[in-house]
């Protein structure tokens, strides 16, 4: 009776599946923190003015951070898939597919990444990063500020809002840098 058991090759094709499966959620469940973080800053928005009390757009910085540092730590797992897959996982299964002949395991991984048009595409979705999460909670707190009549403890707490927003903003930029 033989034995049946599973090769090296069978399972760097099964972790494969797995890490573009976690790939392909991470995907989705980014590209979903815009329209959720768009939604949240129309929402408050909307909240504030009826309310006319410009104190309530201080939600919109920590609201923007979080989902913003959300999308920006799921938009770098992508990236690390795509690495790990075209650096570590394609090589090994190469390997021992063809003996080491130069043979080359998904190249859809390293192609796409060779479009002429890639670097713009990747510079305005940083603009557009930027904007979501950085821009539209600092014209929030500029708002604040020229509008607001509250205390010291809610212009304290927008100064640390804004270092938090230009935190993240500095972070967008150096992980599209990156990229």
């Amino acid at each position: 009776m033989a034995e049946q058991g599973l090769t090296v090759g069978q399972l760097l094709l099964a972790e494969y599946q797995t890490v573009k499966d976690e790939q392909r959620a991470r995907i989705g469940f980014r590209d979903n923190l815009l329209y959720v973080t768009l939604a949240v800053v129309a929402a408050v928005i909307a909240a504030a003015a009826q309310a006319k009390q410009p104190s309530m757009l201080l939600a919109l910085p920590p609201v923007c951070v979080v989902l913003g540092w959300t999308y920006l730590v799921n938009d770098e797992k992508i990236s690390a898939i795509g690495r790990y897959v075209r650096d570590d996982l394609g090589p090994r299964l190469a390997a021992l597919a063809a003996h080491g002949s130069g043979f080359t395991t998904f190249g859809w991984e390293a192609y796409h990444r060779t479009d002429t048009r890639r670097r713009s595409r990747k510079t305005i979705q940083t603009v557009i990063d930027l904007t979501a999460f950085c821009a539209v909670p600092l014209a929030a707190l500029v708002v604040f500020w020229v509008n607001g009549d509250s205390g010291g403890l809610m212009v304290t707490m927008s100064a640390l809002e804004a270092l938090a927003v230009a935190g993240l903003g500095s972070q967008v930029v150096r992980y599209a840098r990156a990229a």
